[in-house]
């Protein structure tokens, strides 16, 4: 039984019609693909010009003359009433409603229309495909948070037993559920992993310790597929030595769908079928291939909301590989909002802060996690779970280095802890500016 698709049609969304869709999209040559995205970004535009009011009010103008003259939108521009953003025909019951995770710190209610997200899961079981994933079939070990409260609880385990998804709660990740975590792959036969890399991370983490390959146990186990959170090189390795299966990288966001997958030859491909995706700088000019910028998303198909030249609040660079067909994303580096403001006015991206305190961190060999808080302009603190405090001698070597590629005079505090608090999706935030 094709369980996933069948869900998806008693959810009245027409998984069948977006997969010929996509198909038809998947067929039009190198040759006419630019002409294609300009087509459906005009098209895209001129819709919700005519039917969204709130759109219109927010474009500014009677028509639409150029791609460059459409206005960027910010998360704040979305945050009010979901029905002043609908289009005209559309409502709470005809369309898919979400909610963004508020990792940015501007959580906000979405919509998309039947159509648009039922592409959005076409386009997964497209990519999944590649790895030999079949979500019709494939039994998935998911690694994600769950709503606590009864009904969404009950609604969210019902969703995944249709799925073919086992949910491993991540918002416990002692010692004593990561047993529980390694019995159930004992006794199952799952096919994947799929989650948010800090919760994977830890769980690999506690099994190179115990000197268990998950494979070993698990032989059904063909990949893991990690989201929502960054991915360095080296916790890669870490989760392939300890999982004894490759892992794939996919890059995506509850309000725009897939925006871009690891495909086996190691190239991280933006979806270019659904949404269009651009690059752009501080004063919203397009950068060329290769240059960071904003992360900036248009859905192609959702006429219920407008998603039209939507900052998604990251930071990245596409690859001098890209066409229009196949953009590939050549790296992506953190959000906008992670940086952190220094007392003499130097601007560090907090990533740069992350990368060198983990780097000494992990020589310790007994830190299982940590996150960094910027809670003055010259201070900042440091929370970890180790089994062990740090010593004198690894806090001055955590300091010597922030002073090298941070900056001087900076004060840190450490704090151990048993756990570290996530969001209420089970995102973990690596570093926090609280100034």
């Amino acid at each position: 039984m094709n369980w996933f698709k069948i869900s998806l049609q008693l959810n009245k969304f027409p998984i069948n019609r977006a997969q010929k869709l996509l198909r038809a999209i998947q067929n039009i040559p190198e040759t006419e693909y630019q002409s294609y995205l300009e087509a459906q970004r005009k098209s895209i535009v001129n819709y919700h010009l005519a039917n969204n009011s709130n759109y219109k009010n927010f474009f500014g103008s009677l028509s639409f003359l150029s791609w460059e003259e459409v206005p960027v939108m910010q998360k704040s521009d979305l945050q009010h009433p979901l029905k002043e953003r609908l289009s005209d025909s559309f409502n709470k019951n005809n369309t898919y409603v979400g909610k963004t995770s508020g990792s940015s710190g501007h959580p906000f209610i979405f919509a998309k229309d039947r159509l648009c997200h039922a592409l959005a899961w076409a386009e997964f079981i497209d990519r999944y495909q590649w790895v030999d994933i079949d979500l019709n079939k494939s039994l998935q070990a998911r690694f994600y948070g769950i709503p606590l409260d009864f009904f969404g609880n009950v609604q969210e385990r019902f969703k995944d037993r249709m799925s073919l998804r086992r949910r491993f709660n991540i918002f416990d990740l002692s010692e004593q559920k990561m047993e529980i975590f390694l019995k159930r792959f004992k006794r199952s036969h799952f096919d994947y992993i799929n989650g948010y890399t800090s919760a994977i991370l830890l769980f690999a983490k506690y099994l190179n310790r115990k000197e268990i390959v998950l494979k070993t146990i698990c032989p059904s186990l063909k990949i893991c597929i990690v989201t929502s959170e960054k991915l360095f090189e080296n916790d890669k390795k870490c989760i392939e030595k300890s999982f004894g299966v490759p892992v794939i990288n996919e890059y995506g966001a509850s309000e725009a769908g897939l925006i871009a997958f690891e495909n086996p030859e190691g190239e991280w491909v933006v979806n270019s079928e659904g949404l269009y995706i651009e690059i752009l700088d501080d004063e919203d000019k397009v950068l060329p291939y290769g240059e960071e910028g904003r992360v900036v998303i248009t859905s192609l198909y959702n006429k219920a909301h407008p998603m039209i030249r939507y900052d998604i609040g990251d930071i990245g660079s596409l690859s001098g590989k890209s066409s229009f067909k196949k953009p590939i994303l050549q790296t992506l580096t953190g959000r906008t909002n992670d940086v952190a403001v220094l007392a003499n006015g130097k601007v560090v991206p907090g990533l740069t802060f992350y990368y060198v305190t983990k780097s000494i961190i992990e020589d310790t060999g007994s830190i299982k996690e940590f996150v960094i808080f910027q809670t003055e302009l010259d201070r900042f603190k440091i929370e970890y779970v180790s089994e062990q405090p740090f010593t004198s001698v690894q806090i001055q070597k955590i300091l010597g280095a922030i002073e090298i590629f941070v900056g001087k005079n900076l004060k840190v505090d450490f704090e151990q802890k048993s756990f570290l608090k996530r969001n209420k999706s089970g995102k973990l935030q690596q570093f926090t500016s609280l100034v």
